[in-house]
């Protein structure tokens, strides 16, 4: 609007100059005189309407310039520094929140650090490692001598070591099964869960294997005890002055039950074994077959054997194992997988690892919590699955 106003002004001094002129210039005529005037008279009113125009918009413009700078513009500071000053205000009460909160939970955080405290001096280190020895050691039995076979007098073995041979007394016999015992250490068991599920895979069905060996020979003592029973009955009726056969009907029925209770046990240990992924030859520790007089078929450590090509069961023990391992050390790599943290592996079965290490999978979670990994040396073993980031091959 100025600069039109100032556009307009300067049109209209330049037409009353012109008229002007004109109207002295004695060569014009009167009509040219009277042009030059009306230009400049339409000249000076369209100027005059500028001007007016120009000043109305000016006014407005200072005012909306005052309005803005003297009341918008304030409001919107003002509200400004209210937002931050309860900014600071609230900040102030989370302090105030943060220094209650702290003052309240302080004495709690000193009887968590006095039970601590307390904790670590009742701890016993010697139980402690016992109970590690426990969950841990494998309960195979140490090896024996081996024996000289006489082959020049045509002797396999030595007839007093057959486990079905005559008793050489009957105190012996009923003593037998009280007395033996085929554990490395004698020890009481630990409070563990019976089917031993919060043991790793691995390490899970080789302590199941191990109750079913133990099983298995107790059973092969009742057994050889109610064997024994019953040729001694026999005796007993066909000589009685040599003793009487009722009283060995108590023991003929509590080595009855014990023979039951006992194939109800193995059974259950023969199932959970299924369930741990054991294959079906693996079973080798189940008393096959029983006869109406206590004659037995059952595959044990320390049970000998007449026929020299009947392998030792001990041997087939590690055997069993051995073959497990390879087979598995053969599978192929499913996937890989990488280390988040840091593991130490101490249990059996497990492997450790570093965080960042890249391992092969070997064998998915089957929902136990445990994932088999291998490394590039061939070592084998369980790591925890929420240790991992693991990738699958498609």
């Amino acid at each position: 609007s100025k600069k039109r106003f100032e556009r307009e002004w300067r049109e209209a001094e330049r037409a009353a100059q012109y008229a002007d002129k004109t109207d002295q210039d004695i060569n014009a005529t009167k009509a040219d005189v009277e042009k030059a005037k009306q230009q400049a008279h339409m000249r000076a009113r369209v100027a005059e309407e500028c001007k007016n125009d120009y000043a109305s918009h000016l006014q407005k413009y200072n005012k909306e310039q005052s309005q803005f700078y003297f009341n918008d513009m304030p409001v919107i500071f003002n509200k400004l520094q209210n937002l931050d000053e309860r900014r600071i205000q609230k900040l102030a009460q989370g302090y105030i929140l943060f220094s209650d909160t702290e003052k309240h939970v302080m004495p709690i955080i000193g009887k968590c650090l006095e039970g601590i405290t307390k904790a670590g001096t009742n701890v016993n280190e010697k139980n402690d490692t016992m109970v590690v020895i426990e969950q841990n050691k494998s309960g195979f039995e140490r090896p024996g001598d081996v024996e000289f076979e006489d082959y020049s007098q045509g002797i396999n073995r030595a007839s007093s070591d057959s486990s079905l041979g005559t008793p050489k007394g009957h105190m012996d016999i009923l003593g037998k099964n009280k007395s033996k015992n085929f554990w490395l250490f004698k020890r009481s068991k630990p409070t563990v869960m019976e089917d031993f599920g919060h043991l790793p895979p691995e390490q899970r069905r080789k302590r199941l294997q191990q109750k079913l060996e133990e099983i298995s020979r107790e059973l092969q003592k009742e057994a050889d005890q109610s064997e024994a029973l019953g040729k001694m009955k026999d005796v007993y009726e066909k000589n009685p002055q040599m003793g009487d056969p009722a009283s060995l009907a108590t023991q003929i029925s509590q080595t009855s039950q014990n023979i039951e209770r006992l194939r109800g046990e193995l059974n259950k240990y023969e199932t959970w074994l299924s369930e741990a992924g054991v294959r079906g030859d693996a079973l080798r520790y189940r008393a096959h077959s029983f006869n109406n007089n206590g004659a037995h078929e059952v595959l044990s450590p320390d049970a000998a054997h007449s026929d020299e090509s009947t392998p030792d069961p001990s041997q087939a023990i590690y055997a069993e194992f051995d073959d497990d391992f390879e087979d598995e050390e053969r599978a192929a790599p499913i996937g890989k997988c990488t280390a988040m943290y840091n593991f130490p592996g101490a249990s059996e079965g497990t492997i450790s690892m570093e965080e960042g290490e890249v391992l092969a999978v070997v064998e998915e979670d089957k929902g136990d919590g445990w994932t088999r990994v291998r490394r590039h040396n061939g070592d084998e073993g369980y790591i925890p699955t929420s240790y991992v980031t693991i990738t699958l091959n498609k």
